[in-house]
Order: structure tokens, then C-alpha cells, then sequence
């Protein structure tokens, strides 16, 4: 398979030291346990998206409406300048109800009905936290290991450490969803899904919803498949003449990216064709499936990509980031994902896929329980809080119907089983049989590695 990805033989390979590819042992030490995972579809909620309105169930926060946060509770932590100027920081209860639902009662608001129903198959994790508290830094930290920019992000880091399983596909694809919540949302930026300092072909590879799902994927008006074979092998050949020159290992990977391209030209058209799909399928992830870029739709391409083995899925979706207006965006933004995840999870189950699929849900950090602005029961607005969030994970060997960890009565300090952001990615390496320590790479004299020089493995979950 990888002289088929480099275009070369297998001395091609040897000549550029196996950078573009899977790494061996000398670099990584392999796979260090029975991967429990194939693969992992990452679901992330750009913005951060409220605990206590979803997931974190407070009850007796509804007998102290507008009562000041106490110190002890904060005990004098950081907070952001948007709310550090107040001149007091009221408790703002969640205007939702909460439900007990599958055999273990774990509590799901009211804005979730979807994704209650698969709860029995979901390990919440309600103490998640993290340093960074504004969302660039939160969401490369997340995203890289790192709240400085430059790193290569977790699904470059699993497509360098274990490779392709699909030559006809990305081993890591991008998509990026519509949302109907807050508009003016941050944006994203592609070094969120880039190899950084790992070569270049590692970086995840954006769908696009409109024209052309890759740009210039079609043959321009004019050009044959047989003229662009022939346009590819002249150029494959000129690049073999560089690549023996300099030993480049990006000209490799620009080898290996052209003869990528040539043939996704066929399968990308075929993943996005639905067409072969039932309607009992279509009508699990609900109507807004058929439309295009919407988190519904992009959670079908997921499954399809599950289907084809592609290794890393990323699905994107903004405007979660509610300091002003929870009664009027988070309902819409809820709606947006909350069938779609359930349906996710629902079939990768049927199909047999979620024995092997790692599904993880969640944002860069979580909101506070008091009021940014003013504060009414109808409506209220919530700043970021990193220090206690939630997220939950689903197959491939994670403990179904759990929820792990605790936070206090006010959903603001964890009080069991705290879970760092370092501890989620070596988790996530762990179930695709990778140890996190050992999965390093050699840059500007130091070896680095996703988890930087932390993180353990949160065994407590893992079946």
C-alpha cells in the first residue's frame, strides 16, 4: 500500500526514511495494544456548549435564583474580561427540565429527546477540564495539545502513527456543518485540522458542501481521464527527479497527494452520492439530511466514511458560544445536532460499526453557572468556564451507560474523577491501540508528542 500511495516502489519508500507513511516501531513502537478502535469520528461543538443546560443537572440551583456565586466557590480562579467587570456574579439557574432516561437514570435535558434515547450507549463524562479560557487557545489546545499554534492536530497524529486503511479516500476528513444558534460565531481555522511540523500529507482533507466537494476534483471542459493519467505520469516523473535530488519528503507526499486526488475523483462522487440509501435510513437522521452541509447530513457522510475505513473524521459545527442569549440560541443549536448524533450512534450500532468506532462528542470548555448581563428566569447569558465541562464517547471499547465524574452544586469545580484534556487524546490513541508516550516525532531537536508531556489514560471507562 504504500508504494500505491507514493506513486514509487517500495525503494522510493525506503529512500525518503518512510515519512509520508505509517510509522514503524523505530518511530512510535507500533501498535503497543489490540486497537479497540479502527477508527474515530470526532463531533465537535465549535463554542462551548452549555453543561448545565444539557447535561450537568443542578436542582437546587432553582431555590437560589440571583444569589451571588459564593468566593468559596470560585475561591479567586481566572475568569474572562467580559464578566471580570461586573459588579456581581448572579446565579442563573437552567430554565430546562431534566429527565432521568436509560437503566442507569442518567440525567438529559429536555433540549436533547434524541439523544436521550441512546443514552444506554453513551459514557458521559461530566469532569472534563482545561486550562485555556478563551476559545482559540481552548479549541488548539483541544484540537493539538497545545494552545500555541503549530501542532499537528489529533487526527494528523493518528494518520501518521497508524496510516491509511482506505488508498481511494483521505485517511483524514474535515467536515464542516450549518447552524442555525448565535451567527456571529468564531471562526475556524485550518491548522485546527493540520499535520504542523508532521508531513504535510497527514493533514485532514475538508469536504465542501457546495460545487466540487475537493476544489478542481473534476477534470476541467476539455480534458479526458486518459489525458489527466498521462498529465499525472509526466509530472509523477518529474518529481522523481527532485525527490532523488533533494530526498524532500514533501515532494513525496506531493507525489502521493496528486495520485490521491486522481482517485477521488471516482470515490469522493460515490461517498456523497446518498442515493443508495433507504428511506427509513434517511428518515433516522431527520429531514435536514437531505440538505446539504447540515450537521444531519454531515453525520450520514460520517457513517459512510466509517463504512470505507477512513481513519479520522472531524465534523465541525459553530455557533455554541451563548454569553447573552441561552433561551434563544441553545435550542436551535441542540436541535441541529441532537438527532443527528443519536442516528449516528443508532447506525454504526445496526451496521456493527460502533464495535470499532470511537464516537466522541464535545467543545473546548463549558459555561458558567452565573450571568453574563441580565439576568431573567426567561432568559439569561452564560461566559466560559474551563474549569468543568461535559463530553461523552461511544464504542469501540468505551463503558455504555455510564457517567463518569462529578462536579460540585454549583457545576463549577469537579469533586470526582477530574478528566484533563491530555487524559481524552491518550484515551483516544489508547482505543486505536496506541500508547500515547510513545507516539512522537523528531522536531527542531526535541521529540513531541500529542499529549506534550502529560496526560493518563482514563481506564475507569474503558470496558
Amino acid at each position: 500500500m504504500l508504494g500505491r500511495d507514493l506513486g514509487v516502489g517500495t525503494a522510493g519508500a525506503a529512500e525518503v526514511g518512510g515519512a509520508t507513511a505509517p510509522v514503524g516501531p523505530a518511530n512510535t513502537g507500533g501498535l503497543q495494544f489490540a486497537p479497540k478502535a479502527k477508527r474515530v469520528i470526532s463531533l465537535f461543538m465549535s463554542g462551548a456548549p452549555s453543561q448545565l443546560d444539557m447535561w450537568d443537572y443542578k436542582p437546587q440551583l432553582n431555590d437560589m435564583f440571583d444569589a451571588d456565586l459564593p468566593d468559596s466557590v470560585r475561591n479567586g480562579q481566572r475568569i474572562t474580561t467580559m464578566t471580570s467587570g461586573q459588579a456581581r456574579f448572579p446565579l442563573a439557574p437552567s430554565k430546562y427540565k431534566f429527565n432521568r432516561h436509560g437503566k442507569h437514570g442518567a440525567w438529559v435535558s429536555e433540549l436533547l429527546p434524541h439523544t436521550a434515547s441512546v443514552v444506554d450507549d453513551l459514557c458521559v463524562v461530566k469532569s472534563m477540564w482545561t486550562e485555556a479560557i478563551n476559545h482559540d487557545p481552548a479549541i488548539t489546545y483541544i484540537q493539538t495539545g497545545s494552545q500555541l499554534p503549530g501542532r499537528p492536530s489529533t487526527g494528523a497524529w493518528a494518520s501518521y502513527g497508524l496510516g491509511s486503511l482506505n488508498e481511494d479516500l483521505p485517511t483524514f476528513v474535515v467536515l464542516h456543518s450549518s447552524w442555525t444558534g448565535r451567527k456571529s460565531a468564531q471562526a475556524l481555522y485550518n491548522r485546527l485540522w493540520g499535520s504542523g511540523f508532521l508531513p504535510t500529507r497527514h493533514a485532514g482533507v475538508a469536504l465542501r458542501s457546495k460545487g466540487d466537494p475537493v476544489l478542481y476534483l473534476s477534470d476541467p471542459p476539455g480534458v479526458s481521464r486518459s489525458q489527466r493519467r498521462n498529465m499525472l505520469d509526466a509530472l509523477a516523473a518529474l518529481n522523481h527527479k527532485t525527490l532523488d535530488e533533494y530526498g524532500d519528503p514533501e515532494i513525496a507526499t506531493r507525489i502521493a497527494q496528486y495520485e490521491m486526488a486522481y482517485r477521488m475523483q471516482t470515490s469522493v462522487p460515490e461517498l456523497m452520492d446518498l442515493s443508495g440509501e433507504t428511506q427509513e435510513t434517511l428518515d433516522l437522521y431527520g429531514p435536514e439530511v437531505n440538505t446539504p452541509g447540515t450537521f444531519a447530513a454531515n453525520c450520514l457522510l460520517a457513517r459512510r466514511l466509517a463504512e470505507r475505513d477512513v481513519r479520522f473524521t472531524q465534523i465541525f459545527i459553530r455557533g455554541w458560544d451563548q454569553h447573552g442569549n441561552v433561551a434563544g440560541d441553545l435550542p436551535k443549536q441542540c436541535k441541529d445536532v441532537d438527532q443527528g448524533c443519536a442516528a449516528l450512534v443508532t447506525d454504526l450500532k445496526r451496521r456493527g460499526l460502533l464495535e470499532d468506532t470511537l464516537v466522541v462528542w464535545g467543545g473546548e470548555f463549558g459555561r458558567t453557572v452565573y450571568c453574563q448581563g441580565k439576568l431573567t428566569k426567561e432568559n439569561y447569558g452564560r461566559d466560559h468556564h474551563p474549569r468543568c465541562f461535559t463530553i461523552w464517547m461511544a464504542g469501540a471499547g468505551v463503558k455504555p451507560g455510564i457517567v463518569y465524574g462529578q462536579t460540585d452544586d454549583f457545576s463549577y469545580n469537579i469533586t470526582e474523577n477530574p478528566v484533563h484534556i491530555h487524559d481524552l487524546n491518550a484515551t483516544i490513541l489508547q482505543q486505536l491501540g496506541v500508547d500515547h508516550t510513545k507516539l512522537t516525532y523528531r522536531y527542531q531537536g526535541r521529540d513531541f508528542r500529542l499529549t506534550d508531556v502529560h496526560g493518563e489514560v482514563v481506564h475507569d471507562i474503558l470496558a
